[in-house]
């Protein structure tokens, strides 16, 4: 492939808007392409994020031959259809957190990806920003020596709107916020969890408002996680060691990360390199793996994915979190049928019923903001705007 590639977005939300000025300045990319679910909306993004071309329907935004990579930006209940749709057309795709609904969805998908060769992987930044990288490198220094156990929350008050509230929209708080909680705790633990104990409370349409997790690992270690939509949290995830501790300030997108030693002295401080949005980084990995060929990006393989999502199957399964047409279609089933097999929590989990910093970026505060609280995408049910989206 000769030359920068052409990025087409699907869906004309914030978190769209905020893809497509950071695709401006990213170095190997394009903004070629935008569609949406009518025409008015795609030429009004086109025009004023200075795409070459509009589609009125998503089928011809991925039927146009020059498309690279296609960033899908709508609800988790669209991922599957909407990915699925750009794979039939041999479009190389990185799609929105959560990646799918379910399990089940994302090996649906991962399987149709390897047959037509084309690039599928997860937008779920944090697993591409040097940060990461960073804490990795902290931790490998063992200057807190054998870290046994962490915590993490996501906290924001986003519980008003639309695809938080709905089933349909593939709501409530693990999906949205959660995942965010479960990919720190992979990325600084692993996956050999084998025992998961989980509590939520509930709105009136029996979507997770709040979830407390917690992760026990075959060596001991443990993570205790929580998510909340119905108010605003720190954002920290806390590493403890035998010899220390690590602060990682803000887990959504690490503004900075502090080493302690055993007298609580801060030992060592790293700052957040200067950034554009965060999202530059997911993108340039598209743009490495695409030139090698890769039909998935080492920042984020399949199996990562699909852990990730396994482990919210079985919390939403316990928790009798279901979302429509996971029941009545096997293919997609997942949170009735969680592989048990893989984890047994040794607590019974209880459940009780009860009814998004960019330091240094060039976006306004409310593009702030929506980057980091999730604010996709285009609504499902065409007339209503309540959750502030452009459809």
């Amino acid at each position: 492939m000769f030359g920068r590639l052409k990025v087409a977005i699907m869906g004309t939300g914030r978190i769209a808007e905020i893809m497509a000025r950071t695709l401006k300045d990213t170095k190997g990319v394009t903004c070629y392409a935008v569609g949406s679910r009518t025409i008015e909306n795609a030429e009004k993004f086109a025009r004023e994020f200075g795409f070459k071309k509009a589609y009125g329907s998503y089928a011809e935004l991925v039927s146009d031959p020059k498309v690279d990579l296609v960033y899908v930006a709508t609800p988790h209940s669209e991922h599957f259809e909407n990915v699925k749709l750009a794979i039939s057309a041999g479009r190389n795709v990185i799609c929105e957190k959560a990646f799918m609904l379910n399990e089940n969805q994302a090996k649906q998908i991962f399987k149709f990806a390897e047959e037509k060769g084309v690039l599928v992987t997860e937008a779920i930044w944090t697993r591409y920003m040097p940060m990461r990288t960073k804490l990795a490198e902290i931790l490998s220094s063992n200057v807190i020596g054998e870290p046994t156990m962490l915590t993490a929350n996501l906290s924001y008050n986003i519980a008003y709107k639309e695809r938080i509230q709905k089933p349909e929209l593939g709501g409530g708080a693990l999906l949205d916020l959660g995942v965010y909680c479960l990919h720190f705790a992979s990325m600084v633990f692993g996956n050999d969890v084998k025992d998961i104990a989980s509590i939520c409370t509930f709105n009136n349409l029996g979507m997770d408002m709040q979830d407390s997790i917690t992760l026990r690992y075959s060596d001991g270690k443990m993570a205790v996680l929580n998510s909340t939509v119905l108010s605003t949290g720190d954002r920290n995830g806390v590493i403890y060691g035998s010899k220390g501790f690590i602060v990682v300030e803000n887990i959504n997108n690490p503004e900075a990360i502090a080493v302690y030693d055993n007298n609580y002295n801060k030992t060592a401080y790293y700052k957040r390199p200067k950034q554009k949005t965060g999202y530059e980084y997911e993108i340039e990995a598209c743009v490495r793996a695409i030139s090698e060929g890769w039909l998935e990006c080492p920042e984020i393989p399949h199996a990562e994915t699909l852990k990730i999502l396994n482990m919210m199957d079985f919390i939403r399964s316990n928790n009798h979190i279901v979302f429509p047409g996971e029941n009545d279609n096997p293919a997609v089933s997942a949170a009735e049928t969680a592989l048990e097999t893989e984890i047994k929590p040794e607590v019974e989990t209880e459940t009780v019923t009860e009814t998004e910093a960019k330091t240094e970026t060039e976006l306004p505060t409310e593009d702030q903001e929506a980057v980091e609280q999730g604010e996709y995408e285009e609504e499902v049910n065409s007339g209503d705007n309540s959750s502030g989206t452009d459809d």
